[in-house]
């Protein structure tokens, strides 16, 4: 007799059966015999996380995955942690029965008996967590970490199907056909089998992991690759479109390139209506599908899936070149960056919505200058997938606008995903909270405070990679020289494009302090570029070699310092960290005679817990002749800098939906603003980015 378990998460009910294991054996490959061989004779080019070293229409190169390693500061302590306490403590979670993750895989290889737990996409979840201890061992070394990953992935080998197939809970589940319903997530568990598998094999040098990939790909593509009627609208969560480039980019197979491509053209091609294989799932702009990319304008639906979308496309141009797809990934970049994007970077603005052309979204973009603070959805995937696409970017078009993005999200609407301690997690990131008015069923950031886990658990595993892999994003590789994208403490060694040795150590207490100093180690005696990211929030940046000011550079843009570099060569940077008033767009209704505190990268909140007891978060108010001073508060929510100065507290309390109002009464009150990604670490507290001001 079956057993029924009902479980609730981003709006879905799944209903998931119990069974006494027997996968599903299907047809074995033909081209089994042959795999082996070629997996072995793979030749390892290139390291990187998003390996373009090869790339034809790139313009800035990956570096190697342990080139560089954040050595003090910020992100060493950020690493750290995700070293020590963010990657380890999940992996007992997801090995254990809490995450169950690898138990599916278990159940799948006939190891253990039991059910499916989980949500459909939960075995890339899984992958995601693999992939960012891989990252760990590519700095550390740590050969505990392959010992426990080659375990796991003599577990995986088992529970694949002979001709490559492999989704856990339609491999455990007798109810459920491969590829039947396009809501099983199935190639969204592809693609990070494919990212995971192809990392493990450029950091480790190992196959066991690549083997797995390549069958798998070789799978889908004999099933994609004619585009039959009944699969043409399946590739909706588009993370195989990534997967399969960094297949080919390590393997050289023009099959995966091509399959790629094709996920890509199958969208927007098919009459849109409602099947058995798209039941319980919306369709149309949801998963973008109502327009191909080439010729769409506009960020819609899903934001998780557009982002991971728009990022397959962008690693497929930089292999083809095609001018309409980049055409379409500038527009679709503008309109996300301008238009739909919050101060902190993150994106997705609701719950639930519809989109310009009227279909049912979740999770997702809503118009241009919708901008809800209280009910800002804001995944945390989707605030990654937000950085990711503009990694890409960045290395496409070389312009230094795109890691001002990444540097955004990383700092703000990344970090407040998870918890100082390294062990709860937030969905979503809204950006004001408060107590009362609503019930927390009813607000769209899940729980009143981040929790120790998610039943749907895509986020944390995302965070983790991406703090894991930060590093390899820090610099990038130009045509004669090298690139300086995102600043902390570090140490680069790598080689240029030319195979010339270069040592850079960059010594700096960013983004508390702008100044950064950056010294050569060593590098080649002929004349090289050293490129630096100028933030568009940075004017008035002075840059110095040699303590020889350069003259004058340009915030928003790469300062290029060419000429024939020496050990010893030192270059110092002073960026002004002004505490700044930021407005929103007047179309932006919801903050409209409101400013946010911006200081460097970093946007900061107003907690309650900083206000007079009787106050809340609305009777805030700051005045603009108050004055404001960035203060470093070491035993403060783990050492931040704070801002204090003083706000103005309304004293009159407004009680009806509408009040006739004469001059409110004010008194002045001296506290102290946060971090917004340190906000919800000291209890239950009301919290807003937004703040509304008086000017004097």
């Amino acid at each position: 007799m079956k057993k029924l378990m009902l479980t609730i998460c981003c709006g879905f009910i799944l209903v998931l059966s119990c069974k006494s294991v027997q996968s599903k054996k299907r047809s074995a490959d033909p081209i089994d015999s042959k795999e082996n061989a070629y997996v072995k004779n793979i030749e390892l080019v290139g390291r990187g996380v998003i390996n373009t070293i090869n790339s034809p229409n790139v313009k800035l190169k990956s570096i190697d995955i342990g080139d560089c390693r954040w050595t003090d500061g910020f992100w060493a302590d950020k690493w750290k942690e995700a070293e020590q306490v963010m990657i380890p403590h999940m992996g007992s979670i997801l090995k254990g029965n809490i995450g169950h993750a690898y138990n599916n895989f278990k159940i799948a290889a006939g190891l253990k008996e039991g059910i499916h737990k989980g949500f459909p996409w939960h075995d890339g979840d899984f992958y995601k967590w693999m992939e960012a201890s891989v990252y760990l061992y590519g700095v550390n070394k740590d050969e505990n970490i392959l010992k426990e990953l080659d375990e796991i992935i003599n577990v995986i080998a088992k529970a694949q199907q002979p001709d490559g197939y492999l989704s856990t809970p339609i491999i455990i589940r007798e109810d459920l056909e491969p590829f039947e319903n396009r809501k099983n997530h199935e190639l969204y568990n592809s693609g990070h089998l494919l990212t995971s598998a192809v990392i493990h094999h450029r950091v480790t040098g190992k196959t066991n992991f690549l083997g797995i990939a390549i069958k798998h790909a070789n799978m889908l593509y004999r099933l994609f690759q004619s585009q039959p009627q009944h699969l043409k609208r399946f590739g909706f969560n588009q993370t195989q479109i990534m997967g399969l480039v960094e297949l080919y980019r390590t393997t050289r197979d023009n099959r995966y390139l091509e399959l790629a491509e094709i996920f890509i053209n199958m969208r927007g091609k098919s009459i849109i209506f409602g099947s058995n294989s798209t039941k319980g799932y919306p369709v149309g702009d949801m998963v973008q599908e109502r327009v191909p990319l080439r010729k769409e304008n506009e960020a819609v639906g899903h934001a998780v899936l557009a982002l991971y979308y728009y990022a397959g496309a962008a690693d497929v141009y930089a292999e083809t070149g095609e001018q309409a797809l980049i055409d379409a990934l500038d527009r679709l970049w503008d309109n996300v960056v301008h238009k739909k994007m919050y101060i902190t970077g993150a994106l997705g603005q609701t719950h639930y919505g519809r989109s310009s052309r009227k279909d049912n979204i979740e999770e997702g973009f809503a118009a241009e200058y919708q901008m809800p603070n209280l009910t800002a959805y804001n995944e945390t995937c989707a605030n990654i997938c937000n950085s990711m696409f503009s990694n890409r970017m960045l290395g496409i078009k070389g312009e230094a606008k795109y890691a001002d993005i990444m540097e955004l999200v990383l700092y703000n609407s990344a970090l407040s995903g998870i918890s100082l301690d390294g062990k709860h997690y937030y969905y979503s990131n809204p950006l004001r909270k408060i107590e009362g008015a609503l019930n927390y069923e009813e607000m769209n950031t899940e729980f009143p405070q981040r929790q120790p886990y998610l039943n749907c658990f895509c986020c944390p595993p995302n965070l983790v990679r991406t703090i894991a892999k930060s590093p390899a994003w820090a610099y990038s590789k130009s045509s004669n020289g090298i690139s300086v994208n995102l600043y902390g403490g570090n140490k680069l060694d790598t080689k240029l494009l030319d195979d010339s040795k270069i040592k850079l150590k960059q010594e700096t207490n960013y983004p508390w302090e702008g100044q950064v100093k950056i010294t050569v180690e060593a590098c080649k005696n002929d004349p090289f570029e050293i490129l630096l990211r100028i933030p568009d929030w940075a004017k008035g940046t002075e840059v110095r070699v040699n303590n020889n000011p350069i003259g004058k550079v340009e915030a928003g843009s790469f300062a290029v310092i060419e000429r024939q570099w020496k050990k010893g060569d030192i270059i110092l940077m002073d960026l002004p960290m002004d505490i700044k008033f930021v407005e929103g767009h007047p179309r932006i209704e919801e903050v409209r005679n409101q400013v946010a505190l911006k200081r460097g990268p970093v946007v900061y909140c107003l907690e309650s817990v900083d206000l007079p007891k009787e106050a809340n978060i609305f009777d805030a108010y700051l005045s603009s002749d108050k004055l404001l001073e960035a203060i470093y508060k070491p035993n403060l929510l783990g050492g931040i800098m704070a801002i204090e100065g003083e706000v103005l507290i309304r004293k009159d309390n407004l009680k009806g939906m509408y009040n006739e109002v004469q001059k409110p009464k004010f008194k002045s009150y001296k506290t102290q603003f946060v971090p917004y990604f340190t906000w919800s670490n000291r209890g239950d507290e009301e919290m807003t980015v937004f703040l509304p001001i008086i000017w004097n």
